[in-house]
């Protein structure tokens, strides 16, 4: 039987070098000459930390990581940006997570999703990924096409199709 995985993990690799590529775009901007900025990815926790002389630039550093994660095929959506910047001495700093896997609350939406589009497959949970299986592989097609158009706000790939 057809079936493909959809779960929402981000290259470790890939991350670093958009971490890098930021680290060296601000450093030689010249709204950014002689001002503290700090980039730090903590690889273990999957979690950014970026520290700016104040809120604006602090917002520019944060525009030139999503443009650049476009640039590399990272999407946008994996950076969580719930938790607001706080202020810290003469700095502002922002903690961002990166989404890494399917929460099991994200999987449940992924699959009320294709159970309410009313497509003849079966979804199910599996850690953290949710495995769509069909009788068609055009099923599966369509389902790609309905998460793809749907407005979860999650990072989603589709991987080992297999007919």
């Amino acid at each position: 039987m057809p079936s493909f995985d959809i779960v929402s993990k981000v290259e470790l690799q890939t991350l670093d070098n958009v971490v890098n590529i930021v680290k060296k775009e601000i450093t030689n901007r010249f709204d950014f000459k002689d001002s503290p900025v700090e980039i730090d990815l903590s690889k273990k926790e999957m979690k950014l930390m970026l520290e700016a002389e104040s809120d604006m630039k602090l917002k520019q550093i944060i525009d030139v990581l999503i443009s650049r994660s476009v640039k590399q095929g990272l999407d946008p959506l994996s950076y969580d940006f719930s938790k607001e910047a706080y202020p810290s001495g003469k700095t502002v700093k922002q903690e961002i997570q990166v989404r890494n896997g399917l929460k099991q609350d994200d999987a449940k939406k992924v699959v009320k999703l294709i159970k309410d589009s009313g497509l003849k497959v079966q979804s199910q949970i599996m850690d953290d990924l949710v495995r769509v299986t069909a009788k068609k592989i055009d099923d599966l097609q369509a389902v790609i096409q309905l998460c793809k158009n749907s407005s979860l706000g999650l990072p989603m790939q589709y991987l080992n199709m297999r007919s």
